[in-house]
């Protein structure tokens, strides 16, 4: 099972506040044992809101706009993706975490990735196999 473990972003975080030497630190310690068992597919920090944008669509109409935005609560300030046997597994492995806004309350969350199989019939062998292409050559990236 995949898992998308999401940072929520802070004030700090959103202001491009970065992070301290001892905080970079223990997060490089502990995406090194997250790699070391074999679970870590990928980690990354995000730049704030105002540098992003976003497009809301309304049936045909596309509109941007612009960061930063509003509701720092929901925002996200950087993410890992896991391959762990059960939410319980990443839930165990987030609880280990070191705390991402350290002096502040912090939340993470944990969210399933969708597996092909999630889909059922809809996602026919012709859509498979060009998610199979899709996937291969994102790879080659």
């Amino acid at each position: 099972m995949r898992f998308m473990i999401i940072v929520k972003a802070s004030p700090d975080s959103e202001a491009g506040v970065m992070p301290s030497e001892e905080l970079m630190t223990a997060m490089g310690n502990y995406n090194e044992e997250l790699a070391k068992a074999g679970i870590l597919i990928d980690c990354d920090g995000l730049q704030p809101s105002s540098k992003g944008a976003r497009v809301r669509f309304s049936g045909d109409k596309r509109t941007v706009i612009d960061g930063p935005f509003a509701e720092t609560k929901e925002l996200i300030a950087g993410y890992w993706l896991w391959q762990v046997k059960s939410k319980e597994e990443a839930i165990e492995w987030v609880k280990r975490c070191p705390n991402p806004m350290p002096g502040t309350e912090a939340e993470i969350e944990i969210r399933q990735v969708f597996e092909a199989e999630d889909f059922g019939a809809e996602f026919t062998p012709e859509l498979r196999e060009q998610e199979e292409r899709v996937r291969a050559q994102a790879k080659k990236h």
